[in-house]
């Protein structure tokens, strides 16, 4: 992710954000035709070479440290081909239609997957992950990306895709103008109301606000801090148009936006709205280093030291829990990047045991420090991860679990009514209830 940490509307890159399990229940399938009919390759083969279709940039360093490494080990040569982020979906596309699928490539969000598991184009991983290979996993993971039965159409239960990347979402904090504020940036606030103090005081500093989000991240910020009055059950049931937008639990969580708008501390007075927000706000924190906080994903981490390798004075945490919340708070989030098999290629047995190799202890290392992202494998140490990831680590055990993905119709008005509670031009109930109308009107 080397210009944004989140992408677009599919929760999780989720992600990316940021949750692959989060969109799984009730997923109809969308997305690319496609044919299962590719070439009927023999499985195993003892071939010594493999092809790994990598949607990441920003772990294509780390990806060809690993296969130098395990071709020393083992023979075995990876070859590594990373089309870019934007190009990757269609090449694959391409690929599947031609049926010269790579051995092994990229997974992203369950509903762009979905095409490819139901054409037998990703292994069914569960017997070997639940088997000795589940050791290199964290429960929270294995749940993640678990198909659970009857949640997707015409596709069995399993797993279809095995990850060494789990990706939270909370702030951003640039240490050095915290600390010239007066506020230890490494002591948490113990609720949002010391949240918004502390920010008062280095807005004072600043003169121009202490916290921006992109409105494009509005429903995890939402999500995340919501939670402090909604069980993963309620949300869920508004997630699916069960329930309303407009209970006291979202409007709580919302009222949030509008106190730090009330507090004067939001940067510029207004969200960044349109195509690469995100990697404005990004922008400002990583590289101009003006913004003094952010709502983002752990995968910023990865974009700042692709753009400002330098930049090293920041830290991590959770958005505080809520001055008056009724739950324990969780947090929007969900695996990251991983990898499907390919059932059809020719390299089968061979491919498996490198992905296998790729998730352990030893090679999830390598990934914590050169992307500086949160392993799935609970073997890597906390005191193994780089400081400005471990506030985004520490919120792994409080993933959100709604099934139901975001409506892109609720989120579009979400997304648009922040902009708008933000500038003083709609109240949270308006805001609310506008997004309640989208939802029934998609229905």
């Amino acid at each position: 992710m080397p210009t944004s940490g989140v992408r677009g509307p599919v929760r999780m890159t989720r992600r990316g954000l940021l949750g692959l399990a989060a969109a799984s229940a009730g997923v109809v399938a969308s997305g690319p035709l496609l044919t299962g009919c590719g070439q009927d390759s023999a499985k195993g083969g003892g071939s010594t070479s493999l092809t790994f279709m990598n949607q990441s940039r920003g772990q294509v360093k780390a990806l060809e440290k690993l296969v130098g490494r395990y071709e020393q080990q083992t023979g075995v040569r990876v070859t590594v081909d990373s089309p870019g982020p934007a190009n990757f979906p269609a090449k694959l596309q391409a690929k599947s239609q031609s049926g010269d699928m790579p051995d092994i490539y990229s997974t992203l969000t369950l509903p762009e997957m979905i095409p490819y598991y139901k054409a037998g184009w990703a292994m069914n991983l569960r017997p070997k992950l639940t088997g000795d290979w589940k050791a290199n996993f964290s429960p929270i993971a294995l749940d993640l990306t678990t198909v659970k039965a009857g949640t997707v159409n015409g596709l069995d239960a399993g797993i279809y895709s095995a990850h060494w990347e789990i990706q939270t979402m909370g702030l951003l904090l640039n240490t050095k103008t915290f600390e010239s504020a007066g506020v230890g940036p490494n002591t948490p606030p113990t609720d949002t109301a010391a949240w918004i103090e502390q920010l008062k005081k280095v807005s004072a500093k600043t003169g121009n606000g202490a916290f921006l989000m992109a409105a494009s991240l509005a429903d995890r910020f939402l999500l995340s801090h919501a939670s402090n009055w909604l069980t993963d059950a309620e949300i869920d049931a508004t997630l699916a148009g069960k329930a309303s937008w407009t209970s006291d639990g979202w409007r709580n969580g919302l009222k949030l936006l509008a106190d730090l708008r009330d507090a004067g501390l939001i940067v510029n007075k207004t969200l960044p709205g349109g195509d690469g927000d995100n990697p404005t706000v990004e922008k400002g924190f990583f590289n101009v280093q003006d913004t003094p906080a952010i709502f983002d994903a752990s995968v910023a981490i990865g974009v700042a030291r692709a753009t400002a390798p330098d930049f090293t004075d920041y830290v991590s945490m959770g958005i505080p829990k809520a001055t008056g919340g009724t739950r324990k708070p969780r947090v929007y989030g969900g695996v990251g990047k991983g990898a499907c098999i390919n059932p059809k290629g020719k390299n089968v047995d061979a491919a498996v045991k490198f992905v296998q190799w790729l998730t352990e202890p030893e090679q999830a290392k390598v990934f914590v420090d050169v992307v500086g992202l949160i392993p799935a494998n609970p073997k890597v140490a906390a005191t193994d991860l780089p400081p400005q990831v471990a506030g985004f680590a520490s919120l792994a055990d409080a993933i959100e679990i709604a099934p139901s993905p975001f409506s892109s119709d609720a989120r579009t008005a979400l997304i648009s009514g922040v902009q708008s509670l933000v500038l003083k031009e709609k109240t949270v109930d308006q805001v609310l209830g506008e997004m309640d109308a989208a939802q029934k009107r998609a229905k």
